[in-house]
């Protein structure tokens, strides 16, 4: 069963303004002064909304990179 074009298109589009708007809304100030782990998972979870391999990344529990995300002034886009 193959997903249609137009469908695929439609969640590209999606996850393009889910991306514009986390990297709007960022503290860029904020995060750029993080530790180089924190700083690249945080970085990493505005380009993809993936927050457990944001947390992955940063060697943090979900719960910890989320109160890291919130700092950031990183929004949850669903």
């Amino acid at each position: 069963m193959s997903i249609p074009k137009k469908l695929l298109r439609k969640w590209e589009e999606e996850d393009i303004e889910a991306r514009e708007i986390r990297r709007k809304h960022a503290n860029w100030e904020y995060i750029n002064k993080q530790p180089p782990k924190i700083k690249t998972a945080l970085i990493y979870y505005i380009e993809t909304g993936d927050r457990r391999g944001a947390a992955r990344i940063a060697g943090l529990t979900i719960d910890e990179f989320n109160e890291i995300r919130i700092k950031a002034n990183i929004p949850v886009v669903i």
